[in-house]
């Protein structure tokens, strides 16, 4: 159990329609909820990675989300900012080209001082694949693993090569290298796949929605899938996860808000691919929901799990106005608590 757990906020690089209704945030409020999540103490903050508006979004409201790129609003955010980690939950691999996100990544490392860190997965919804490269037949899994392979080399070898399945390229120099070494590159997912990617080709996993005993069952396949695989033995690992937040002064109140806001619609149109068989029980058992003593009840319970950071947490909130609201309580009835405890 970690005594000093870490809490990141999930900003709203691509939220709208999803997580949050539309509207939800233009750029500069998407700024200001990180410069803010700074201020209140939280570790980190997470964008994730969508292209183009899912189907399900579309038939729920006229007007398109607006999804920002998570690399380049990382980099703002870096001169915005002087000591928050930079993360993404997660940059979605198959749609991007290893070498190219090899220059990105390690571009925003050196921006900002070594504060970068890459969540990356297979995407929840293939559709927006199928958009981006129609007709192209690729397994996403193997993409990933290869994607990875790639980025190993590239961010430690001078003159790096890779011939795979789906990946290819013949003596790339790529300089400057990431500032922090390695880079830190966490698995997203909850699948088999995630877990073996976590043990062997990455720094730490991070899934999302799984109870405590869920996210035990997890990292206890991991270690022992690091304790068979040499790729696995000598690399640093963060243990991590995403939730949602809904804290009201009583319990009630708190899965009121929950069950009522955009991000619990989200969470139940994933039950086809990211919560596959985990819909049986309450969302609110695989959340943080409840009061403050009860939240942080449930913090103990995933710290006593093995959990270490708690990544791109979203507030059950369907405005900027609220989300701020919210992430001032947490900040001042969870964060500020586990800190001094520490």
């Amino acid at each position: 159990m970690s005594d000093t757990p870490r809490f990141g906020l999930g900003v709203p690089t691509a939220t709208e329609g999803m997580m949050h209704p539309v509207p939800f945030a233009d750029i500069d409020q998407a700024v200001e909820l990180a410069v803010a999540a700074e201020r209140l103490g939280f570790d980190s903050v997470w964008g994730n990675d969508h292209v183009s508006t899912q189907r399900y979004v579309r038939d729920e409201f006229d007007a398109p989300p607006r999804f920002y790129d998570p690399l380049t609003y990382l980099a703002y955010v870096a001169a915005s900012t002087t000591r928050l980690r930079l993360a993404t939950a997660v940059l979605v691999l198959p749609f991007r080209e290893p070498v190219i996100a090899a220059k990105q990544a390690a571009t925003l490392d050196q921006l900002s001082g070594g504060r970068l860190v890459l969540g990356v997965g297979v995407g929840a919804y293939r559709e927006e694949f199928e958009a981006m490269y129609p007709g192209r037949s690729m397994h996403r899994g193997r993409y990933v693993e290869e994607f990875l392979e790639a980025l190993s080399l590239l961010f430690s070898q001078q003159r790096a090569s890779y011939s795979g399945e789906f990946i290819s390229f013949d003596d790339v120099e790529s300089y400057p290298k990431p500032i922090q070494v390695p880079l830190p590159i966490l698995s997203g997912g909850n699948s088999p796949g995630s877990r073996r990617r976590a043990a062997t080709l990455a720094h730490g996993w991070l899934p999302a929605c799984l109870t405590p005993g869920e996210y035990a069952d997890g990292l206890h396949e991991i270690r022992r899938l690091q304790a068979e695989s040499d790729l696995g033995k000598s690399h640093p690992f963060e243990a991590t996860i995403q939730l949602v937040v809904s804290m009201h002064d009583r319990h009630d109140g708190a899965v009121e808000r929950f069950r009522s806001s955009q991000v619990h619609k989200h969470l139940a149109s994933l039950g086809a691919s990211t919560l596959k068989g985990r819909l049986g029980d309450s969302l609110e058992s695989r959340n943080l929901v409840g009061s403050p003593d009860e939240v942080g009840e449930q913090v103990v319970a995933y710290l006593d799990a093995g959990v270490e950071t708690f990544a791109g947490l979203l507030f059950a909130a369907d405005s900027v106005e609220e989300e701020l609201e919210a992430m001032e309580r947490f900040s001042e009835q969870v964060i500020d608590p586990f800190a001094g405890a520490a």
